[in-house]
């Protein structure tokens, strides 16, 4: 899941031959992508095509879930604090107008 992909960027290094690597930044170029990008999509086809189970595939999504759970939790928390003292100024303003809720 900025993917939420996560939502933080890691570094991946692999090694490669010379050549492939040439080879990796031209086809990058003549796409008008970056080699992360290029290598990011090659892996997510390659991943979405893996003889993985329906059981193995939950579990996968299960631990991304997991691991994006406690920033949509935070999220929620700021929200509803916005919400909180949204609702306490329209209380405030209310009082000070003599206004019915």
């Amino acid at each position: 899941m900025q993917a939420a992909k996560s939502l933080q960027s890691e570094r991946v290094t692999y090694l490669t031959s010379a050549e492939q690597k040439a080879a990796l930044e031209a086809f990058a170029k003549a796409n008008g992508k970056s080699v992360g990008n290029v290598v990011r999509e090659a892996t997510m086809s390659y991943m979405a095509e893996s003889p993985l189970n329906d059981e193995d595939k939950m579990s996968i999504l299960v631990a991304e879930l997991n691991e994006a759970l406690p920033a949509i939790e935070a999220s929620f928390e700021r929200m509803t604090a916005k919400l909180d003292d949204a609702h306490a100024e329209l209380a405030r303003l209310r009082a000070e107008r003599k206004v019915a809720a």
